[in-house]
């Protein structure tokens, strides 16, 4: 096969990937983009990695760095830092290299540590226990129950909440603007895309200003009250940065579990050998989460530059050049992952790259797969019987994948 018909194979697969035909199931797109070698340009000017070896490197790799300006250029924005949303979400920990990257992680490292997110664990149990009561309520009355609604949103969305200091009743709102502000992060954008995610971020700002004046004034036990401290510090954190902080935390802090819950019980739902399985053996729990995690990631994909030459395989990135990461690719990579099409829950040396790796490894990743070992058993155990109700709905992302809504219909356990 000569470049130029691979290059067509690859633009070809990647106009696939972009339909919305084929967020139901990508996988199939990912396998034939590995078969065409290490590393496929794009028209566009990504390159794209998908096997397992290469993407952890990548990950690692020193030399590599977040380049978000070359990336938006690319998809046609030239103007990023007229954007609210764009410059926001690019002038993020998430987009920033060493040595700003170092300073800002260090400024949060300490609200997830191990220690601090074993102490959550009562409280995550506590918040999953009362939510399955809610669920328990209305399945006893023959309704039908959006998972999403119900629990993969509510529970990681009240532990960030309580760790940032977010009161209650202004959560839910959050909801609606983080999936509108993530937007900016997949690869095709469009002006209207951009537009809801300013206006997203210009309400999330608006909000985190007003929640900092007030701790300033009244300081509690709460991550806005330690960063705003710090900036009144002079810990070289400025007021944009501790804004667009507490935005990134509070939206990582609950998109990746809401997203893990979703794909997880549907993988579950699909496999239900597995899940039964789970039932009889709950010692299962913890391989059963980085198993979910592979299987149907939250997060598909991220990106990176190389400033100098890296060889990937018995190619290379060229200096300048962009890479994308296909995170959810390399998790089905059969050279890394025997039959890697099939859930299975005691899979051994299980280590997907869902998280990421090197410095912007996930700074979540703790609580996350925390929630999902306490949220998986729980619900397991409080039914019986757990079944599709209806026609579930993605919501209309690669990047970021999972669901909208996932209806179940529920028999409660007696």
């Amino acid at each position: 096969m000569t470049a130029h018909d691979t290059g067509n194979q690859t633009a070809e697969i990647v106009a696939d990937l972009l339909s919305p035909a084929t967020l139901e199931d990508p996988y199939p797109l990912y396998a034939r983009l590995r078969q065409l070698g290490p590393v496929q340009r794009t028209p566009a000017g990504f390159c794209l990695v998908t096997r397992y070896d290469h993407c952890s490197a990548l990950l690692h790799h020193p030399a590599l760095r977040k380049d978000p300006a070359a990336g938006l250029r690319l998809r046609g924005f030239p103007d990023w830092t007229d954007h609210l949303a764009l410059r926001a979400m690019f002038l993020s920990m998430l987009f920033r290299n060493p040595p700003d990257h170092t300073r800002l992680r260090r400024l949060v490292s300490k609200a997830f540590t191990a220690r601090r997110i074993a102490e959550l664990e009562p409280a995550v149990r506590a918040l999953t226990a009362g939510l399955l009561d809610d669920m328990a309520a209305l399945a006893a009355d023959g309704e039908t129950v959006d998972l999403m609604e119900a629990l993969a949103f509510p529970l990681p969305v009240a532990v960030i909440g309580e760790l940032l200091g977010v009161p209650p009743a202004d959560r839910a709102q959050f909801q609606t603007l983080v999936r509108d502000f993530s937007l900016v992060l997949e690869l095709a954008v469009s002006s209207d895309m951009v537009a809801n995610a300013d206006e997203a971020a210009r309400r999330m700002e608006d909000y985190f200003r007003d929640l900092v004046a007030e701790r300033r004034r009244r300081p509690a036990g709460d991550l806005v009250s330690a960063l705003a401290a710090a900036e009144d510090a002079g810990d070289r954190l400025s007021h944009e940065e501790l804004l667009v902080m507490l935005g990134l935390l509070l939206a990582a802090g609950f998109e990746t579990t809401t997203n893990l819950v979703g794909n997880g019980m549907m993988a579950l739902l699909r496999q239900p050998d597995q899940l039964a399985r789970w039932r009889l053996e709950p010692g299962l729990t913890d391989p059963a989460v980085e198993e979910l995690l592979r299987f149907d990631g939250p997060v598909q994909l991220t990106g990176r530059s190389a400033p100098e030459p890296v060889p990937v395989g018995d190619d290379r990135l060229e200096p300048g050049e962009l890479v994308l990461l296909l995170l959810g690719a390399a998790n089905r990579d059969p050279a890394r992952f025997p039959d890697p099409d099939r859930l299975r829950l005691d899979r051994p040396d299980n280590r997907p790259l869902s998280f990421g790796g090197g410095i912007h490894y996930c700074l979540g990743a703790a609580l996350a797969r925390l929630e999902a070992r306490v949220a998986f058993p729980a619900l397991l155990a409080r039914f019986a019987s757990i079944e599709l109700a209806g026609p579930a709905v993605r919501r209309p992302s690669l990047s970021l994948r999972g669901f909208l809504q996932l209806p179940l219909a529920l028999v409660p356990a007696p």
